[in-house]
């Protein structure tokens, strides 16, 4: 290996390493001098910590299941038959990406605000149905690139037809044959829609539903700063074991038989 080589991947270790390892020092310290997983025990036995991370839960799997209901199906059929309309699917999809998440919770805050009637009561009447609509959106973008890219690696085509010429259906093309083909590439969109929802906390916040798990963590550090820190890194933890099995998936759906 070159030696600017190695001096690049130095630094970049130092640069992601450090703080990390020193945020893990930092949730390990306890009161009066120490260490110890005081901190981490908080997070199994904290009440407001476990109803608030069910809470994202159920919103990130609701979210990620609308959103691959909305993706898959769309991405398909446009390389099938409007392969020309590519192009404006992924302009419209990357717009949640431009519009900052700012700009849209304002909005959502003055609809919810100033629009009355018993469609937006029963919307914005808890976080799970305020939330997860405005949570697809902003998860579209990595989920329709995700799965289109999968898209791109297979004959899609081939095996459409192939499977078409053997009499079945359309939807159970899709399910038996088109989705195990790309089943890393869908677990990638689910898994990276999980972690945007346990972290997203700008339209909870502006929206005022205290009940979510990102907004949960940023309360507690204003009185347990080690427990906050413990969170965030458990989350991160979580996050990075589950891309982990996403390529763990992916490595063995390549492995010949």
């Amino acid at each position: 290996m070159r030696p600017w080589r190695v001096v690049v991947l130095g630094l970049s270790a130092v640069f992601f390493l450090v703080p990390l390892l020193s945020a893990a020092e930092f949730s390990l310290r306890v009161p009066g001098g120490g260490y110890g997983l005081a901190n981490y025990l908080t997070i199994a036995t904290d009440e407001v910590l476990l109803s608030s991370l069910l809470v994202s839960l159920q919103i990130a799997v609701v979210t990620a299941a609308l959103v691959l209901a909305l993706v898959v199906p769309t991405a398909v059929w446009v390389r099938l038959r409007f392969p020309a309309a590519a192009v404006l699917l992924e302009s419209a999809t990357i717009l949640p990406i431009v519009v900052p998440p700012v700009v849209m919770a304002a909005g959502i805050a003055f609809v919810q605000a100033n629009l009355g009637g018993p469609v937006f009561r029963t919307l914005f009447a808890s976080s799970f149905t305020a939330l997860t609509p405005f949570y697809v959106v902003l998860a579209l973008p990595f989920a329709y690139r995700s799965v289109d890219n999968g898209l791109a690696a297979i004959p899609l085509r081939t095996l459409v037809e192939a499977a078409r010429n053997l009499g079945a259906s359309l939807p159970v093309t899709l399910l038996r044959v088109v989705l195990p083909a790309i089943r890393s590439a869908v677990l990638g969109a689910a898994f990276l829609t999980l972690a945007l929802v346990l972290g997203e906390i700008v339209i909870a916040r502006i929206l005022l539903y205290g009940d979510t798990f990102p907004v949960a963590i940023v309360e507690i550090g204003r009185s347990q700063a080690g427990v906050a820190v413990a969170l965030t890194l458990a989350s991160l933890v979580l996050t990075w074991l589950l891309l982990l099995a996403v390529s763990f998936a992916g490595a063995t759906r390549r492995t010949p038989r």
